[in-house]
């Protein structure tokens, strides 16, 4: 099989309306001695090389630096998020000064011409929360709604849109029922509750955050939360390989997006008490639909799986990432016409990226990603932004700081910056809208790799 290091590239154009930038989290690029979820976790030595959250990117401390990269880099969007724990240190205590920080940082992107979409959970929690039952709690959905009303109401005048949680299926996956992530736990019914609450958390913010916006008098208010969209296909071409791929997007995915979108509990779960929503017949839940896309995998069915009914095989002879994930930028075509057909809403890419810490491949995975959101633009899907994952270098939770995913390298010893070629290539698609014949002829030698590539099989 090609690695299609053979392929002609040509030249494309972008649409004018699509609008290109990057994103980030707190957790993994502030620093500081916050006292989190995460920084307990990987004090307990729980992150592959050891590394712990702080300084990461020291990002706290050099918001101007960061800006100011990101100006360099063409961005007119920043996806952002604010750190849970930094805000309400404790139960009901909000720290002002925080906020402020938070506001100034906003003020400054907006200053440069970057539009910020800002996250108001990704993936960390306070420890007072988490202690006390997280997300598990029957009350979770309301004592998250506490936080995050503290943020609208001190941002609203100058964030225009929200991702209310990111990844609550990872999220759910990994630390209720993989217990690779805190806190650790391994049983369905918590993955379920988490789940449930989760979603239940995205529907009182969605109308809370429109109804301060509106009583500021603004309009234009644009709220969803982003998931993990992975290509689950069956290994084989039976029917059982068939039914646990459908198994996997079904619990991966599909139960989220169902829950985030129309608000609907599809996970076998009691249904909320009916007076805690409106009763409005039809209503969306979302105003966009967040798509973080990174790969494909292939499902073999077999009881007592990773999801129950099935296990990921490795897909075989394919470019792949340094984490072994297949680079298909099909794929990304796939999930975005399936949930633009679904449910005829905007479509952010809201994280798309690659973990390359040579950058042997990046450009390359640019380059063909982007042509297909040029192509799924071109197929009528309404997809308006494109946010690559990440900016920096940066703390990438279990995988600590070994796994590289910047446009920008970054030394954490010394915490200097240096913008890799592939992000001199999205800078200058960026700048150009577009992959010129002359940006293909100046990074030619950067557009020769795909990935990884192996002859790995699924025996």
């Amino acid at each position: 099989m090609s690695n299609g290091t053979d392929q002609i590239l040509e030249p494309f154009t972008l649409p004018q309306t699509l609008l290109l930038g990057t994103a980030t989290a707190a957790t993994q690029i502030e620093g500081g001695n916050i006292d989190h979820s995460w920084a307990r976790w990987a004090r307990a030595g729980r992150t592959v090389d050891g590394s712990q959250t702080s300084p990461a990117d020291d990002h706290w401390n050099r918001v101007d630096e960061d800006a100011a990269i990101l100006v360099e880099l063409g961005c007119r969007i920043y996806r952002m998020s604010v750190e849970w724990a930094r805000i309400e240190p404790e139960p009901g205590v909000f720290d002002g000064e925080v906020l402020a920080h938070y506001r100034r940082e906003i003020e400054t992107l907006k200053a440069a011409g970057i539009e910020p979409l800002l996250t108001l959970h990704h993936f960390t929690n306070p420890l007072w929360f988490e202690d006390s039952g997280g997300w598990l709690r029957k009350d979770a959905p309301a004592i998250f709604e506490r936080f995050a009303r503290h943020v609208v109401e001190a941002l609203a005048d100058i964030v225009s849109d929200w991702v209310v949680i990111n990844e609550p299926n990872v999220f759910a996956l990994n630390g209720y029922l993989l217990a690779e992530w805190p806190p650790g736990h391994s049983k369905l019914g918590e993955y379920l509750k988490c789940a449930r609450n989760m979603i239940r958390a995205h529907k009182r913010c969605y109308l809370m955050i429109h109804r301060i916006r509106n009583g500021l008098g603004f309009s234009g208010t644009m709220v969803g939360s982003a998931i993990h969209f992975r290509v689950f296909d069956p290994a084989g071409k039976g029917l059982l390989d068939l039914f646990a791929s459908s198994a996997f997007a079904y619990l991966f995915h599909h139960a989220f997006v169902e829950g985030i979108v129309r608000g609907r509990f599809t996970l076998p779960l009691k249904r909320p008490h009916r007076r805690e929503f409106p009763r409005m017949p039809g209503k969306l839940w979302s105003d966009f639909v967040g798509v973080n896309y990174y790969s494909r995998e292939l499902i073999r069915f077999g009881l007592g799986g990773e999801l129950l009914v099935g296990k990921r095989v490795l897909v075989p002879g394919v470019p792949r990432n340094d984490l072994g994930w297949e680079i298909y930028p099909e794929g990304l075509e796939r999930v975005a016409g399936s949930v633009y057909r679904k449910y005829n809403l905007p479509v952010y890419v809201t994280e798309n990226g690659t973990c390359d810490r040579e950058d042997r491949f990046r450009t390359r995975y640019l380059y063909e990603h982007l042509a297909a959101v040029k192509r799924i633009i071109e197929a009528g899907v309404d997809l308006r932004r494109y946010y690559h994952w990440t900016l920096l270098d940066n703390f990438e939770w279990s995988e600590g700081v070994s796994a590289r995913f910047g446009l920008v390298e970054v030394d954490f010893a010394t915490q200097e910056r240096r913008i890799r070629p592939s992000g001199r290539f999205f800078a200058r698609v960026a700048n150009d809208r577009g992959v010129t014949a002359d940006c293909l002829s100046e990074f030619r030698s950067q557009l020769h790799h795909r990935g990884v590539h192996d002859a790995t099989t699924t025996d």
